[in-house]
């Protein structure tokens, strides 16, 4: 490369970057276009209100894994750690817990799965990859233990309340996930801790040179992705009526999806928590206009897939 073909190159490749970054608000307007101009459904209050509850789940595991995303890493527990901590709720309320004392312990058992997830990459010095791809296969077999394998019906007026209430048209549920991201906001780009996460996740060798506690950082941003999975389980519930012990594949794929198409970057040091709001917002479009075309849930998977790859060059441009 001459230096001439430098200056041009960079250029382009930053340029390039840019876009990157604007591709989920870019992605939301265009779905919204497409599938307005596809069936009438689409724009109505009611349906942007179920939207939106939809998202809402995705969105607080997205949330926590920026925070993972943000210091290198990844968390692919999710899929199994939002089941757990939903049968843990389950198991506890319909044993006569309560439901303070239920949701309380669903909180718990998705941050001690975070936390073990922590201390063992964090700690140990294992693979983030390994260490959560192995929690993903343990947590669902103790899922599975724990309810035999069998959704449990979980009957509070309170949750029921929860998913269908809210303000006006808005719903507690969306609520819930904005206050949600509005925190994580407010850690990564208002306190010392969020910039000691991108610190840790732009160069950990750097960051800890200069101070940082970047094993507790790691530990922080593992825990709280932990804790996340807790309160979407109360969410989900919530939603569903019961506790599903079935592994949550494709609210894994989205929430990585949701924080890549976002503008963060795999590898670390970047994030954008409004980005990732659009994100998921994107994602549950595709799955809300597709239900709405009476196209075949066979393919809805197909098209998040197509968005997580699409995440992954885009991730290219991130770095």
């Amino acid at each position: 490369m001459t230096d001439a073909q430098a200056p041009g190159h960079l250029t382009g490749r930053l340029s390039v970057g840019a876009a990157a970054r604007l591709a989920a608000p870019i992605g939301v307007v265009a779905v919204f276009v497409a599938f307005f101009i596809a069936t009438p459904d689409f724009l109505t209050v009611s349906n942007i209100s179920d939207l939106l509850v939809s998202t809402s789940i995705l969105l607080v595991l997205a949330m926590g894994q920026q925070l993972v995303v943000t210091v290198a890493g990844i968390d692919l527990s999710v899929g199994s750690n939002l089941p757990w901590s939903a049968a843990v709720l389950g198991y506890a309320y319909t044993h006569g817990w309560g439901l303070p004392v239920s949701v309380l312990l669903a909180l718990l058992a998705g941050l001690a799965v975070g936390v073990v997830n922590g201390l063992m990459v964090a700690r140990l010095n294992m693979t983030d990859f390994i260490v959560t791809l192995g929690s993903l296969s343990v947590v669902s077999g103790l899922t599975l233990l724990l309810s035999s394998g069998n959704t449990v019906a979980v009957n509070s007026g309170f949750l029921r309340d929860l998913a269908l209430d809210g303000i006006g048209p808005v719903r507690w549920f969306w609520l819930v996930a904005v206050l949600g991201a509005a925190i994580v906001g407010f850690l990564l780009f208002r306190t010392r801790t969020g910039t000691y996460l991108l610190s840790t996740g732009g160069n950990r060798e750097a960051a800890r040179e200069a101070g940082v506690h970047v094993d507790r950082m790691r530990l922080i941003a593992y825990a709280s992705s932990g804790l996340a999975c807790g309160i979407a389980a109360v969410l989900f519930v919530a939603r569903t009526g019961g506790a599903d012990p079935s592994l949550q594949t494709d609210l894994l794929l989205g929430s990585i999806a949701a924080v890549v198409l976002g503008g963060s970057s795999l590898f670390g040091g970047k994030a954008s928590v409004l980005g990732s709001v659009a994100g998921a917002v994107l994602l549950q479009s595709l799955v809300n206009g597709f239900t709405l075309l009476g196209i075949s849930q066979y393919y809805q998977p197909v098209a998040v897939g197509a968005v997580v790859l699409g995440a992954a060059f885009i991730s290219r441009f991130q770095k």
